[in-house]
């Protein structure tokens, strides 16, 4: 296990609760690689320990998400900049991202950073807000912050101080010219809402494409669907349960 020496011991979860939080994780990255949602051996999840946020698991430089182990998972502490300088650091944009949306943002206990195709294009466009023209995008309907300050790869605190104020209690950050972040209680919320959050980008995506004018619902259909999606809870949890029983028979090797 990867761990850093400063961590009190009583800080940590007990070995059971941290030993499922690395496997939850794990099965995310190798999850979303099957989706083709990951970019070369870029990207970053993240999943905080404990409920201050300032301990949190992190995927390691240069490890592609098919091969991911729980044990490959490094353990940071968001006031040790010095993990940069590890022999199995984090990529830096992994580190000023993540390390200060946990110490910003203590709620969002999963952070999830990617350039998923169709959610990097909305996030290409000029508008990219999301209109509710189905059930997947009324999911995010007055949910979504879109950051439109781009001004380069996410290298210093301050564009991670940046970051955690526009993702403020939201869970979805939209990051213009960029990709997408997810933040959320738990893995199975996080992974659920980023594959949520994609399914409605294509959508999306193909109904611009088609150049035909959209099928917008009112605001109040659109909130109404968005309430119901919010209390439709253990389809987060049923969806990670699944995801790990297919791995457990097929890649087994993700839990090690």
């Amino acid at each position: 296990m990867n761990a850093i020496s400063t961590i009190a011991p009583d800080t940590l979860p007990d070995k059971a609760t941290l030993d499922t939080m690395r496997q939850d994780l794990a099965a995310s990255f190798r999850w979303f690689a099957r989706l083709g949602m990951h970019e070369s051996v870029a990207n970053h999840f993240s999943l905080a320990v404990e409920p201050g946020g300032r301990y949190f698991l992190i995927n390691p430089r240069g490890k592609h998400f098919s091969r991911m182990r729980a044990s490959d998972l490094i353990l940071l502490d968001t006031e040790d900049a010095s993990a940069l300088d590890g022999p199995n650091a984090p990529d830096p944009t992994a580190w000023y991202i993540h390390s200060r949306i946990h110490a910003n943002c203590p709620q969002a206990r999963c952070v999830m950073h990617l350039h998923p195709r169709y959610a990097t294009a909305l996030a290409s466009l000029k508008d990219s807000r999301m209109p509710p023209i189905d059930q997947n995008t009324m999911r995010f309907f007055g949910r979504l912050a879109i950051d439109d300050g781009f001004g380069g790869m996410g290298l210093s605190n301050d564009e991670g101080d940046r970051l955690a104020g526009l993702l403020g209690n939201n869970n979805v950050l939209l990051m213009g010219n960029h990709g997408v972040l997810v933040a959320a209680a738990t893995v199975a919320a996080a992974l659920d809402e980023m594959y949520y959050f994609e399914r409605a980008c294509e959508t999306l995506m193909i109904a611009y494409a088609s150049s035909k004018p959209l099928r917008i619902v009112s605001d109040n259909v659109a909130a109404v669907t968005q309430q119901q999606w919010a209390e439709y809870g253990q389809l987060a949890i049923d969806h990670l349960s699944e995801v790990r029983a297919i791995l457990d028979d097929e890649e087994p090797q993700y839990r090690d």
